[in-house]
């Protein structure tokens, strides 16, 4: 019997014909492997076609939409950029969800801005709108000014409420960059996540739905069009009014050096290295062939845990919203684990510094000397993932909510200043950046993993990590 290869959480699938090689060979043959070029711009418009596209919906607006894409070089360029495009400056503040990577977070502090957290509604894991609301009102009382943008995030490709959060974003005239890097064809009401508010961020990391090796996207608006949700009015920005075509144009100016229009090399801006590789988009050109068969196959594997899990007790699997509207690609599959369930070798969870990287993707890590943080999940949950990594199943901690990490002044506890804003809103100030918390967020990260879900992700791989799992509890 040959040995069990180890099951990733998602790793990159080619199309069985070799598609992408066909494109990356055009690249090679006719020496255009520089950035820009016809697979980048073929990348581009196969997904226009996609995101443009409204499913049929019993509650949907007829609309048509028309959305432009911008290839880049990463999904965080992507949230970069839409921030300049937004006008955030330094000093600014910009609402963005906790729960989530840290790249939807880092590029507000690469423009000199504040970051202001904003914590988790418990059904979808992504952010609380009502919260959302009451942190902008408190911002323009103790500012004086409102935030410059709000990120939502749809964490493991789980749909956030659109239609609060773009309800609310218009209300006070603040635009909204959706951050769908991991929500590549999750749908809400028909409409593909990251076409709802101003910018929508996509991701093609060699773990996402499709990938370009490395790479993004970032969703503008092309020619005026009306929403699919019967919002209000329009938020403007510093690219002219929300809905210009204007957008796409200068995010490509942004994205490729911000030259001026003069035989030479003539700069009015500050310009980034940003556009996406022609070769990288002769990968993504092939990939946008299977992503309907991979969304399938995400959500067709969370269905089979769905059924696998639900005699397991104490773990619960995170499922998304009876509400009709809501239609999440399954990207990782999460769960929670009951803090009273015990696992095999949960004694020995956290005695030992880790000295290498976790997970699929190996890379260089800072050594520490401390074992655990003020904030890290339960033992059992530490200790499922150490089982499951022994039976070759990488099983992966749930996000850490980004008010608590470090660089942000999350364990600081002498540089806080804590505002009990109601029973359970609490303000939370740091040098660094703000938090609106409701503990959601925290509470999740203790008990929460995810699971393999990837398209090389089998039936069989399925049951054996279910079954892993009931091995696992004592």
């Amino acid at each position: 019997m040959s040995e069990r290869k180890t099951i990733y959480l998602c790793l990159a699938h080619m199309s069985e014909e070799g598609i992408e090689q066909k494109y990356v060979k055009e690249a090679f043959d006719t020496n255009w492997v520089v950035p820009m070029g016809p697979n980048v711009t073929g990348f581009e418009h196969d997904l226009e076609t996609f995101v443009n596209d409204l499913a049929p919906h019993p509650s949907s607006i007829t609309s048509n939409l028309s959305k432009r894409v911008v290839a880049l070089s990463a999904g965080t360029a992507a949230v970069h950029l839409a921030l300049i495009a937004c006008g955030v400056q330094a000093g600014d503040e910009v609402c963005v969800q906790s729960f989530t990577f840290c790249a939807s977070s880092h590029p507000i502090t690469y423009l000199g801005a504040k970051p202001v957290f904003i914590d988790s509604e418990r059904e979808t894991w992504n952010m609380d709108p009502e919260l959302l609301e009451k942190a902008i009102i408190d911002r323009k009382e103790k500012t004086g000014k409102y935030p410059k943008a709000i990120i939502p995030v749809a964490l493991y490709g789980m749909p956030y409420d659109c239609e609060k959060i773009m309800a609310i974003g218009d209300k006070y005239g603040i635009p909204v960059i959706e951050d769908a890097a991991e929500g590549l064809g999750s749908r809400f009401n028909g409409q593909v996540l990251g076409t709802f508010g101003r910018f929508g961020v996509l991701s093609f990391n060699g773990n996402k739905m499709i990938t370009t090796s490395g790479g993004g996207a970032l969703i503008c608006n092309g020619k005026k069009a009306p929403s699919t949700l019967p919002l209000k009015g329009e938020a403007c920005g510093a690219v002219g009014v929300h809905g210009a075509k204007a957008d796409a144009n200068e995010i490509m100016w942004y994205a490729t050096q911000a030259r001026d229009a003069y035989p030479y090399y003539e700069h009015t801006a500050i310009g980034y290295n940003y556009r996406m590789s022609n070769v990288c988009a002769g990968i993504g050109r092939g990939q946008m062939t299977v992503l309907d068969a991979h969304i399938a196959h995400h959500k067709h594997v969370q269905d089979l845990y769905k059924e696998l899990l639900k005699e397991v007790k104490g773990v619960t699997l995170h499922e998304q919203p009876a509400d009709p509207r809501y239609d999440s690609n399954f990207w990782l599959c999460a769960a929670r684990l009951d803090e009273n369930v015990k696992i095999k070798g949960q004694e020995n969870a956290y005695k030992e510094v880790i000295k290498s990287a976790v997970g699929g993707a190996a890379g260089v890590i800072k050594a520490v000397e401390s074992a655990v943080t003020d904030c890290q999940p339960n033992e059992n949950v530490e200790a499922l993932r150490v089982f499951m990594l022994g039976k070759k199943v990488e099983c992966r901690p749930v996000w850490k909510p980004m008010h608590k990490q470090p660089v942000y002044g999350g364990v600081e506890r002498g540089m806080l200043s804590v505002e009990r804003l109601s029973d359970n809103v609490i303000c939370q100030t740091a040098d660094k950046s703000i938090a609106y918390v409701n503990g959601v967020s925290e509470e999740i990260f203790k008990v929460g993993f995810c699971l393999p879900a990837g398209p090389c992700v089998t039936d069989d791989d399925v049951r054996y990590i279910v079954d892993c799992i009931k091995e696992a509890i004592l």
